[in-house]
């Protein structure tokens, strides 16, 4: 197995104004390096220290950024101004500000459409994509995650525990529901929404460290800002004309392209990472069968590690 690379800290941070937003963006590695920008998940998660291991440090300038409204970057939780439009501008910003010419984008998840979208909007920017656990943004994404015939099938029991925050009425569109929560005046019917959908997004996420009884603790601000932008881009699905992701690949196919996804996601489905594979004929797919959703684990996080290794050596820059 492959393992992260030791632990690193930035060489360069900054806070970029960008409306009334402050983004917080990193540099780390080889200020020389192959350029290479990292998006998170969630929407609203951020980055974490250990996602600038899976880079090769004398290789790569690593370049991660905190979201509008996400991890680091203020106002936390900050609605306005805060769309995938947006989102996408402030990346080709930070390109060029930052003097590059040309990066590769690693990311998973809402961060993997980020990084399909941005690559079909400039091609001639992207160098090469990896991505974990594929997102596309389709009606039927959401359909499984929230949905009468998706993985609610698999975790009723969690379900049932959604619900509970939710009336009779409202459980007939809990998107729209959980969303006018969060986004309320009532502190109390946020919090519970938010601990709502953080126990639903975890026991889906990373089953086998899923106990429901911590998520009858206090929620923290962090969860609610989280809670407040993931459901933002759910309500309005993400907006993304449907199937926008998948059309546009046809302006990335002479991109190197490596798709990595493990076998037992749940918030994904393999069938994500097949149907993007089958756009890019050039892309590699690798599934790994006893890997979920999150870039953790052995047999996940080797096959990142290798995956940067390899696209350096593919662009010239490997070892």
């Amino acid at each position: 197995m492959t393992v992260l690379y030791p632990e690193l800290e930035p060489y360069k941070t900054h806070h970029l104004v960008r409306d009334e937003h402050t983004l917080m963006v990193e540099e780390c590695g080889n200020p020389d390096g192959l350029a290479a920008l990292f998006l998170h998940g969630g929407p609203g998660s951020g980055c974490k220290p250990y996602h600038r291991r899976f880079f090769d440090p004398a290789i790569y300038r690593v370049i991660l950024v905190d979201q509008r409204g996400s991890g680091r970057s203020t106002p936390q939780g900050e609605l306005n101004r805060n769309t995938t439009a947006l989102l996408l501008e402030d990346m080709e910003f930070i390109r060029i500000w930052l003097g590059i010419h040309q990066w590769i984008v690693f990311a998973g998840s809402w961060g993997a459409t980020l990084a399909l979208l941005l690559a079909q909007g400039h091609p001639d920017h992207v160098a090469g994509l990896i991505l974990r656990g594929t997102f596309l943004a389709r009606a039927s994404d959401l359909a499984w995650f929230f949905g009468e015939g998706g993985v609610r099938r698999i975790y009723p029991e969690a379900w049932a525990r959604l619900l509970d925050a939710l009336t009779e009425e409202e459980a007939a569109d809990p998107i729209q529901s959980l969303y006018r929560h969060v986004i309320g005046s009532d502190e109390l019917a946020q919090r519970r929404a938010a601990r709502a959908l953080d126990g639903w997004s975890s026991q889906v996420t990373v089953p086998e460290l899923f106990n429901p009884d911590s998520h009858d603790e206090h929620v923290s601000k962090e969860s609610l800002n989280a809670a407040r932008i993931g459901l933002h881009y759910a309500a309005n699905r993400y907006f993304i004309p449907e199937n926008a992701v998948l059309e546009g690949c046809e302006r990335i196919r002479h991109i190197p392209t490596q798709i990595i996804h493990g076998r037992r996601d749940l918030v994904c489905p393999v069938e994500s990472a097949t149907c993007l594979h089958r756009q890019l004929p050039n892309s590699t797919l690798l599934i790994l069968e006893n890997a979920g959703h999150v870039a953790a684990g052995d047999h996940m996080i080797s096959a990142l590690v290798e995956a940067t290794d390899s696209m350096a050596i593919t662009l010239g820059f490997g070892k």
